[in-house]
């Protein structure tokens, strides 16, 4: 559930706003607080599954995340469709990394990497069904419906785990010893961690948000971003004193541990980025519907789903670190053919292709990645170890999406004045037009329709209503700054995309330098 519900609410976000009539801030926020209570509670779910069972808490976070999921498709406003989301991540931040701690536990070291790349394969799957299914239900009924999705699979999971999954926690397990890590797991819950991790991230996040409007010389921005390090910074000195602390620090003294967190926070950042600004191109300049947009991602989950299993295999036999080199540099590749100058909405001819290679180098990464963080601390503490993987996992996407925004705006801003000074369109005319101005969710509120141009604002009609040209030379025009709209759209995803590659081929070369392999060929 919590992967479908990761990929499938970006396309329904322009029918959202529609029919809330929700701010652009709002609707920012509605991704954006699913992935901040998920990025920073999720440390906290996988202490509490160490601590009372990781079966239990799997459950119970279920249990939580359907509840939600049933106040998401019953919100009256924007402002209970984001408490409700809210909501959802903290029962993903307990049911995520439970999921994968009994993996770890329950499974050999032999074992361990292939049945991993199985659980990355259902995630994928799931993920590849989400936007699809997702986006028929929005165009078919609405919104609300793929909230309601989450229910009946949550029945099913609830009666799968009662059956066959042990209730396993830190006392039932021996510890693998591992130098300066072999440690019990925290006794109790570092709520004050927890709280000062998730005001931090929101400060920064907002403060990241708005400063694509206002610019990092507005005082507020600054303000924001600067609370929100001091805070984050807090939070690291709060968990060095504390006696049970949610993040344990010496958990980094594992090079391994370290290394695969700053590949999973370079990869995922680009990901998360750029699967967030795809469908919202899709159905803003190309005129996708919702269905379309969801099928569009289908490459890169189905290339994960149908080959992670072997993948998992290829850890035990190569060793983490070559894989872990070559994934992302196969993924900054797929980034980087999205930017491609000949990608202007052709799917079979240009993204379909990026997205595959994409999906190919995600296909490589996940298993060895995922493996590694979890061998490289005792077994007793695999949960703990998870949580912070799935922290930082989230965190880069929730970053993501705030600073890429900032690239995103302003490179469709600047795209789209060149090609208007072209066309000698006053400045007056051409303000609706500026996603800096309109943001994000507003731009994209006509979903599957041709995009929107400056020629459809008020003061654009005003100044052509002073003018003397024939209807056929107005209609030219028209389509002239709708055009310049639909490619500034297009470069401002390409600049996405180059930054998401420059970020995942950082990762491959900080797993060269860092990962050391526990297994040769």
């Amino acid at each position: 559930m919590a992967f479908i519900d990761s990929s499938v609410v970006n396309v329904a976000l322009p029918s959202i706003q529609t029919e809330l009539g929700a701010s652009v801030a709002a609707i920012q926020w509605v991704v954006n607080a699913y992935l901040l209570f998920l990025g920073a509670l999720v440390l906290v779910g996988g202490s509490l599954g160490d601590t009372l069972g990781r079966r239990t808490v799997f459950i119970a976070g279920i249990g939580v995340f359907t509840l939600a999921s049933i106040a998401c498709g019953l919100a009256p406003d924007a402002r209970a469709l984001i408490a409700a989301r809210a909501v959802q991540g903290i029962g993903a931040a307990l049911l995520v990394p439970s999921s994968l701690a009994i993996i770890g536990a329950v499974f050999d070291d032999k074992e361990r990497g292939r049945a991993i790349g199985t659980w990355a394969g259902v995630g994928a799957i799931t993920s590849a069904l989400g936007p699809v299914a997702g986006g028929w239900l929005v165009d078919a009924f609405s919104w609300r419906a793929i909230f309601f999705l989450n229910v009946p699979v949550a029945c099913a999971t609830i009666a799968l785990a009662i059956v066959s999954v042990p209730d396993n926690r830190r006392k039932d397990e021996p510890s693998r010893p591992v130098a300066a890590l072999n440690q019990p797991a925290p006794s109790r819950l570092d709520w004050r961690g927890a709280v000062t991790a998730t005001a931090g991230l929101a400060a920064l996040t907002y403060g990241l948000t708005i400063a694509a409007a206002l610019g990092f010389g507005d005082h507020r921005v600054q303000a924001l971003i600067l609370a929100g390090m001091l805070v984050l910074a807090g939070f690291v000195a709060l968990e060095a004193k504390s006696p049970d602390p949610m993040m344990p620090l010496d958990v980094f003294r594992s090079r391994n541990f370290t290394g695969a967190n700053l590949v999973t926070l370079l990869l995922y950042f680009g990901l998360g980025g750029a699967l967030f600004f795809l469908p919202f191109t899709l159905i803003r300049a190309y005129g996708y519907s919702a269905t379309q947009a969801g099928a569009a991602l289908l490459p890169v989950p189905v290339t994960i789903g149908v080959l992670s299993r072997f993948t998992g295999g290829l850890t035990s036999r190569y060793g983490a670190r070559l894989l872990l080199g070559v994934g992302p540099a196969i993924a900054a590749l797929g980034f980087a053919m999205l930017a491609l100058p000949w990608v202007r909405g052709e799917y079979w001819r240009g993204y379909f292709p990026a997205l595959v290679v994409l999906g190919l180098g995600m296909t490589i990464t996940v298993a060895p990645l995922t493996t590694t963080v979890m061998t490289s601390v005792p077994a007793a503490r695999t949960g703990v170890a998870s949580g912070i993987n799935n922290a930082v996992a989230r965190v880069a996407s929730l970053l993501a999406i705030a600073v890429l925004g900032i690239v995103y705006v302003w490179s469709h801003d600047a795209a789209l004045d060149a090609r208007l000074d072209a066309l000698h369109v006053p400045d007056a005319a051409r303000q609706t037009g500026r996603l800096a101005q309109t943001g994000l969710a507003q731009a994209g509120s006509d979903a599957g329709a041709a995009p929107s141009g400056v020629a459809r604002s008020p003061s654009h009609a005003e100044v052509n209503a002073g003018m003397t040209e024939t209807r056929t030379e107005t209609r030219t025009k028209t389509g002239a700054q709708t055009q310049a709209q639909t490619e500034a759209l297009g470069a401002a995803l390409r600049a996405v995309a180059l930054v998401s590659a420059a970020c995942a081929l950082a990762g491959g070369l900080l797993a060269a330098l860092t990962i050391r392999s526990q297994h040769g060929p």
